[in-house]
Parts: C-alpha cells; structure tokens; sequence
C-alpha cells in the first residue's frame, strides 16, 4: 500500500524505494513506518534489482556487508528466522515462495524481461525445496488490461515460453496487451510449483493503493516482504 507515509508528491506517501529521486529522509521514515507497523524482526535486505535472474541467499555471508546494504540482484531466499526478504515494484510483479515445511522463504521481482529471463526458475531452484512442496504467491502487479507491449517483448516472452500465446492478445492498436499473472502462472507449473495463490491486483487501476510507473512514470516504490519467524 502506497499510503500513510512522509513522502510527497510525487511518491506520496510511503514510498520505500531509495533509487528513484525521492528525499533521503522521507524514505528512511517511511521504511521505519513500516517496520514498525508490520513488526519486522530486522531491517530487510533491500536489493538493487535489474531485472536479471540472480538469486541473493541471504544465509550466506557476504564478506563485511551488513544485510541492510544494497544488493545486486532480483530474488532473495532464506532460511533463517528474522532474515526479510523484499521486493520493490511499481507494476513488475513480486513472488514470494515458502517451503510447505516451513523452513525456507523468498521473494522474486518478476517484470517482463524478468519472466523471459528465467527468474521465476532461479528462485524455485535457490529455495533448494522439491517445487511440488513449494507455495506461490502472486502480488499486486499490473493488470491484462493495461499492460500494453510491442511485437518485441511479445516474441521474448514467447521465445522463452512458446505456449504461452493465449496470455498475450493482440489489440486494436496493432500492439498486445500481456497478461502477468497467467505468464507467471505458467513458468511455476513448468517448474513443477503446483500451489500458486494471489493474482489479479492492478497496481495501475488503484491509484489510491499503488504506485505504478506505467500510469504515472516518476512514482514511488511499494515493498512485499516475507521472513521466517
């Protein structure tokens, strides 16, 4: 959710991305806010993400950086208590995956050249947990109805998912509008991931609750987190 934060137009008003222009301090009282209303245990480890398929296991020290540092890559995974994974969208979709056991999380950033990519499969692979045992959930991301593309993005979402064509439908403007949801939803049957939940809400058709680049360009960042108690 976008609000009850300290930012202002245009990331008003919580917006947690610290990559997007906003004022410093703004975001830092904003991720306070939400640590303390979500009652994290510690500060999630926030990553720089670029729509690649690098999975950061945050059980694996990495030499003298805290876990609050800013990491590059697009999928984290933990399996210990009190670590927080999060993503940051604005109308790519976030994932989070938990072991049905519970003794594994993580999270992914799934845009378009993410899914084509292969990030959703990296992550089920990192969680290092039989797919068919693994639970999906879907987060808030651009909805079928408004995410337009071009033949170009069509044919690299097709390339890495030949069947998928009835997830991406022409339109009248001799574009295609592509369906997220049903992309991703396809890439984790593929993988073997059979319980998949969540799914459907448009970041861009609730201004009230979402920041979405795609309506409004310069926005802020909504975060969807999961952590191991």
């Amino acid at each position: 959710m976008r609000f009850g934060g300290a930012s202002r137009d245009p990331y008003a008003s919580l917006n947690l991305g610290d990559h997007v222009e906003d004022a410093p301090l703004a975001v830092a009282k904003n991720r306070r806010i939400l640590a303390e209303a979500a009652g994290l245990p510690t500060e999630p480890c926030w990553l720089t993400q670029v729509h690649g398929t690098k999975v950061l296991d945050l059980d694996v020290p990495l030499a003298a950086t805290p876990c609050a540092a800013v990491r590059s890559a697009d999928a984290a995974v933990s399996g210990l208590p009190g670590t927080v994974c999060a993503i940051l969208t604005a109308d790519c979709l976030p994932l989070l995956l938990a072991a049905g056991s519970g003794a594994r999380v993580g999270a992914a950033h799934a845009g378009w050249r993410g899914l084509a990519a292969g990030v959703i499969e990296a992550a089920v692979r990192s969680m290092g947990t039989p797919p068919s045992d693994l639970l999906a959930w879907l987060g808030p991301a651009i909805g079928p109805t408004h995410f337009e593309i071009g033949a170009e993005v069509r044919d690299a979402l097709l390339c890495a998912d030949p069947g998928a064509d009835a997830a991406i439908q022409p339109n009248a403007r001799g574009r295609f509008m592509a369906d997220l949801f049903a992309l991703a939803r396809r890439r984790l049957a593929r993988a073997g991931v059979k319980s998949v939940y969540g799914g459907g809400e448009c970041t861009f058709a609730q201004a009230d609750k979402y920041f979405s680049h795609r309506r409004d360009g310069r926005t802020g960042r909504q975060a969807t987190l999961i952590w191991l108690e």
